[in-house]
């Protein structure tokens, strides 16, 4: 039996592939799609093999990776209901659809990682949120899931009511962060930088003080003072972005990305 099974293969699924086959054989892996286009893409470019169906993929895994979009689980747990067992593991991706919502239409004996990864995965620095009950799992089961995360990123393990958070902290907000580099290449191009270099200088910043926040263990605070000299070209932009609500706006978005995660229709 292969040890992952993916159900879908979208950008989220590829990526996550991606990463396991860092660290995992990919004879140990097996993925399904709709599209045998792309399966056979997807299984030239890897050399993973593909089922032909949600059943079959479920039938040859015991970490089985439910990589579509919410609004076609109930279709694809009908796929495999009469497949998995107690010894299978179900790792959802899905925003807003609880462990519990899954053990109702899979049954209660069946064990469920709920995760949140983000884009990101795809160049290996994704970040994902976990939640699951520790104790229905060996060490070696435990390993395993924090191995299969660890392989596109960075991984943390919280209780399941914070999940919606983790979609704001992690899920939603690489979007902000590219409109953040939109517009600050937007000003750097305003005065003459090359939209190519624009792109790079502000990229590569972004990425740079991401891992000075990572790595030092400063808060960030911390940090920001420390670039902001007094009556200095820093703390002026600084101001500007207070003065236009830059904080207030970010939190307002991150509250808009709770409502509506916690709103979503299972």
């Amino acid at each position: 039996m292969n040890t992952f099974g993916f159900i879908g293969m979208g950008n989220m699924g590829y990526a996550m592939l991606k990463g396991a086959l860092g660290v995992f054989p990919k004879d140990s892996i097996i993925f399904t799609c709709p599209s045998e286009e792309r399966c056979e893409q997807v299984s030239a470019e890897t050399g993973v093999r593909y089922a032909q169906s949600n059943a079959e993929c479920a039938n040859n895994a015991k970490y089985i990776i439910l990589a579509v979009k919410p609004q076609v689980y109930d279709a694809v747990l009908k796929n495999i209901h009469n497949i998995v067992t107690e010894e299978s593991v179900i790792i959802s991706l899905a925003p807003g659809i609880t462990i519990q919502d899954i053990k109702q239409k899979l049954g209660n004996d069946i064990r469920v990682v709920r995760a949140m990864p983000n884009t990101p995965a795809l160049v290996g620095e994704g970040m994902t949120g976990i939640s699951y009950n520790t104790a229905d799992f060996s060490f070696e089961e435990r390993d395993t899931v924090e191995k299969f995360f660890s392989s596109f990123g960075k991984v943390v393990t919280v209780p399941e009511n914070l999940m919606s958070g983790i979609v704001c902290a992690s899920g939603s907000s690489p979007a902000y962060v590219y409109m953040f580099i939109e517009a600050l290449a937007d000003g750097a191009v305003k005065y003459g930088i090359s939209r190519k270099d624009a792109y790079k200088l502000v990229a590569q910043t972004v990425l740079g003080a991401a891992k000075m926040v990572l790595e030092t263990g400063e808060h960030p605070g911390k940090l920001k003072d420390n670039v902001c000299s007094p009556g200095g070209t820093t703390i002026k932009g600084v101001a500007a972005l207070e003065a236009c609500g830059f904080r207030n706006a970010v939190i307002q978005a991150t509250d808009a990305c709770y409502e509506a995660c916690s709103g979503i229709k299972k």
